[in-house]
């Protein structure tokens, strides 16, 4: 069956199965990810040479040397029905493996992300400076993004430019006129996109991963003339994520990088996915949300980031709030079980003494304390 099975099959599917993810692994049969469980294709194990026969068809031609000369290759593809896959292709062990996502060939608003509103009032408040989305890999932050830039498409009449690592979601013009680039395709990378992006008259960029000192340089810049500036950023919570932009410096320009987070930064969005608590619902997202107000400003400026927190954890009517406060919410709101909550939590005395008497596992209730 190997040598008949076509990449058109295994990603056709993924739609019929509710799959995330596909993995083909030399030495394995494909198997697919199902509601965060691995489900492995019961049929022969493939070769390296299967691999590479099934993924040739999809390879874009422009970088199979890229792939030949680091064994490492993002890019995306889609079926004739809309369906779209990100795509990895790897060498291990002199061998092609490939891990494939399946993105939703529609964008997902915010309600039906489960994301609280002030996603949705970030973005109708400000039409200038940098939103941050941040999170672990496979926690929803392109898809967050994504329904970021539509609310923008659907709302605003602009110019929309995308630089992205592979193109995921493909956004159709509606208010706005939307251009996106694509690494390896339209330019080489995104030092060559971002040189000479102001020149296109945007007034909304998207940033794909800010992941140096030039995307991060650039993007700071972009918000400081005025443009709206949305980027991910792979960090586990709003701290790491200023943590993590600073590292991107020597010690000798932090100043000048905190006086431009200070003046340009208008919130970090935090978030990681959970097991929901209904099939209908089977991965709800828990969120943190800073937001730049003038006490945030000051204590960026003057290097008093431990008190970040304590400002999130006050500041919640503004809309700001914890992923302990976020964590408390889904499991009142039935969206999640006290378990799965308490196993995310990133302190679970703090989210036990918010919570008494809600489910602690499926099926399972306690009494509140009185």
């Amino acid at each position: 069956m190997a040598a008949t099975l076509t990449i058109q099959q295994l990603l056709g599917a993924m739609k019929a199965h509710g799959a995330s993810d596909l993995h083909l692994k030399s030495g394995l049969p494909p198997t697919y990810r199902v509601g965060g469980h691995l489900r492995t294709v019961n049929m022969p194990s493939l070769s390296g040479e299967d691999i590479a026969r099934i993924m040739e068809p999809i390879i874009p031609p422009a970088r199979r040397d890229f792939y030949e000369q680091y064994g490492d290759l993002d890019f995306a593809t889609e079926l004739t029905d809309g369906d779209r896959f990100r795509v990895n292709i790897f060498r291990a062990g002199a061998r092609m493996n490939a891990a494939i996502r399946r993105v939703n060939s529609t964008i997902p608003s915010f309600e039906a992300l489960h994301l609280p509103p002030i996603y949705r009032k970030l973005i109708d408040n400000t039409n200038e400076g940098i939103i941050i989305v941040c999170g672990i890999t496979g926690s929803g932050k392109s898809t967050t993004l994504a329904s970021m830039i539509e609310h923008i498409n659907e709302t605003r009449h602009e110019n929309i430019v995308t630089i992205e690592d592979p193109v995921e979601y493909l956004f159709r013009p509606k208010k706005c006129i939307i251009s996106q680039r694509e690494i390896g395709i339209d330019i080489p990378d995104y030092a060559e996109g971002l040189k000479y992006v102001v020149r296109q008259d945007p007034d909304t960029l998207f940033i794909g991963e800010m992941r140096d000192k030039f995307t991060m340089t650039a993007a700071l810049q972009a918000a400081e003339t005025g443009h709206l500036v949305f980027g991910s950023l792979h960090s586990a919570d709003t701290m790491q994520a200023f943590a993590r932009i600073l590292e991107f410096f020597p010690r000798t320009e932090h100043e000048f990088v905190r006086g431009s987070l200070a003046n340009s930064l208008r919130a970090i969005c935090a978030q990681r996915l959970l097991p929901g608590a209904h099939e209908d619902k089977p991965l709800v997202p828990a969120t943190e949300v800073l937001i730049n107000n003038p006490t945030c400003k000051d204590l960026i400026r003057k290097e008093q980031d431990e008190d970040i927190p304590s400002l999130i954890a006050s500041s919640e009517k503004d809309g700001m709030h914890s992923f302990t406060s976020s964590l408390a919410h889904l499991v009142e709101q039935d969206m999640v079980f006290m378990d799965v909550a308490m196993q995310h939590a990133p302190n679970a005395e703090a989210l036990s003494s918010r919570l008494r008497g809600i489910n602690t596992q499926a099926g399972t209730m306690v009494q509140r304390s009185r």
